[in-house]
């Protein structure tokens, strides 16, 4: 199986623990920047974690917690108890060198997104994002950007919710954002959290390279994480499932600069107009 593709070490508890060492493989040997966990909490439980180095978004993907951060109590948050019913998330920032704590209030599943911390931000609830439509056509895809470049929110971490129906295309055409060379392009690593609807399908992902170092095809399952370390990743929605993913990026700089596959960067220039 290939190392870019991570499987839920089991159905409750922290079934994801990507850190930037754990990230690190023969596909991706110079992975720097995010970590990606998951808990999938019974009401009651509840966990505690230090931030250390890092900066962190709690993403509510479904179900509800009271959240603490660096000693502020948040309250009870989450408002969608299925992904699916595609209402905004609610999401809490806390900052490096600080410690959060959820309890769940229902059955729940927490995301834990990470990058390097600088303590430029203080812990609070993020503003809760509106939904936007991207693409046209088979493209056609709908966003939740929760800590994207045009808010200031974060040090380092790029959030964003994707709901691609079935049927569909998403993080299409194939584009790359492997380079530091703002403001053409930055450098960015990027997990994929992907859900289906219904729970038993599966999706397509691939990560490819121009000059074909690095190409995989990817079937990911519901709660399976697929790392992209560089190259082009489209993902495709089977017919009859629809397709969710939490995206999480971070680099060097705090922006997302991409260029899409020159044999395919017609169809964006097409839609554009």
């Amino acid at each position: 199986m290939t190392d870019l593709l991570r499987k839920p070490t089991g159905t409750t508890g922290k079934v994801h623990d990507i850190t930037v060492a754990s990230a690190r493989g023969p596909q991706s040997p110079d992975w720097g920047y995010v970590g990606f966990g998951l808990f999938r909490l019974n009401a009651g439980e509840t966990v505690t974690e230090p931030t250390a180095q890092t900066e962190v978004i709690l993403v509510l993907v479904e179900g509800k917690a009271q959240v603490t951060a660096d000693g502020q109590d948040f309250g009870e948050l989450g408002a969608r108890m299925n992904v699916f019913e595609q209402i905004p998330p609610h999401s809490v920032y806390v900052p490096n060198d600080t410690t959060w704590q959820a309890t769940a209030t229902t059955d729940c599943t927490l995301a834990v997104c990470t990058a390097p911390g600088h303590g430029g931000h203080a812990a609070r609830v993020l503003p809760t994002p509106e939904k936007l439509t991207r693409g046209k056509g088979a493209n056609t895809r709908y966003i939740f950007p929760i800590a994207m470049e045009e808010s200031d929110v974060a040090d380092s971490l790029l959030v964003t919710e994707v709901f691609t129906p079935q049927g569909n295309w998403s993080s299409y055409p194939p584009h790359r954002h492997d380079e530091d060379d703002f403001p053409r392009m930055t450098y960015l690593e990027e997990t994929y959290y992907h859900r289906l609807n219904p729970d038993q399908g599966y999706g397509h992902q691939r990560v490819f390279t121009d000059d074909g170092s690095l190409d995989e095809t990817i079937s990911p399952n519901s709660h399976d994480v697929v790392l992209v370390p560089r190259g082009h990743h489209p993902c495709a929605a089977p017919y009859g499932y629809e397709m969710y993913y939490l995206n999480v990026m971070a680099g060097p700089r705090r922006n997302w600069r991409f260029e899409n596959h020159p044999d395919h960067d017609w169809i964006a220039q097409r839609d554009a107009d």
